[in-house]
């Protein structure tokens, strides 16, 4: 008796720091998400191959090939399910996406994606400079990581670079390197085509600021500054027929489509919104730099 009392005693201390590790290791969305992130929204054709499979605000993509499926965003951690309906309302089998991307490795675009790669077995490919944050799930970017771990870390199974191709079938997505939101935020420029023409698509992951400091008071990204600067250029002479972006706000879909409204690629050519919005940002980063 003394034995077992003994070995239970020295086992104790073991089990209490596994509780603690697991303890640490959980994962925590921020609170005060906008309801909108989460509200379902139904999932329809874009242009060609090219599918909105998101939610209401929260702008996930799925790109159909023979071959298999790219999926590129994947909301809060609650949306795999709705993601995975979406994907099979739409007539295609969510077991078939190969490939998964994300415009940033931010908890409200990465929120499913851990979850979607095991039920999948899909491919994670991310811009080099998001792979580290991505692998401790959020709690070491330079301005969301005060939540702590706010998504389920993934390590990248492919690393892209500025300009790298991600190929599946006869597609072929262009990845375009465009920090500042994120260290390794990037955008996607491929073409589509339906019964009628082709079109080129920019998914653009636009630089809204996150951190509420002084660029020069962010120490943890030096290059913060020079980044914004670099990626509202970038994005400024980029030539595309339709444009999106990572949130469903940012590109007005809602005014451009409604559920139920038939197949309209043209409600997405909006150059002039395009402009628009990056005028918008380009103000918000030239207010910043004032306050230096």
């Amino acid at each position: 008796m003394l034995k077992r009392t003994l070995k239970i005693s020295l086992l104790l201390p073991v089990f209490l720091l596994i509780c603690l590790a697991a303890n640490a290791q959980k994962v925590k969305e921020p609170q005060n998400i906008s309801p909108e992130w989460s509200r379902p929204y139904a999932p329809f054709r874009i242009a060609g191959n090219l599918y909105y499979v998101g939610t209401y605000d929260l702008a996930c993509y799925l790109i159909t090939t023979p071959k298999g499926h790219i999926l590129i965003n994947t909301g809060l951690a609650a949306s795999a399910k709705m993601i995975k309906t979406s994907v099979e309302s739409l007539g295609f089998k969510f077991a078939d996406i190969r490939i998964l991307l994300t415009t940033q490795a931010h908890y409200d675009h990465m929120g499913a994606m851990a979850a979607i790669k095991k039920m999948t077995g899909a491919a994670m490919a991310v811009d080099e400079k998001d792979a580290a944050v991505m692998a401790d799930g959020g709690s070491s970017d330079y301005a969301l990581g005060g939540f702590g771990r706010s998504y389920q870390p993934l390590k990248a199974d492919r690393l892209l670079q500025d300009g790298d191709t991600i190929s599946l079938g006869a597609m072929n997505l262009v990845m375009l390197h465009h920090p500042g939101h994120t260290k390794g935020s990037c955008s996607f420029l491929f073409d589509v085509k339906d019964e009628q023409k082709s079109y080129r698509v920019l998914i653009a992951n636009l630089p809204s600021i996150v951190t509420d400091k002084k660029f020069a008071e962010v120490t943890a990204y030096p290059e913060i500054a020079r980044d914004y600067a670099y990626t509202l250029n970038a994005l400024k002479h980029l030539s595309f027929d339709i444009w999106l972006s990572s949130h469903a706000s940012q590109f007005g879909l809602h005014q451009k489509h409604q559920p139920g409204d038939a197949y309209n690629p043209a409600a997405f050519i909006d150059r002039r919104g395009y402009d628009a919005a990056l005028d918008d940002l380009q103000k918000a980063y030239d207010q910043k730099l004032a306050l230096h």
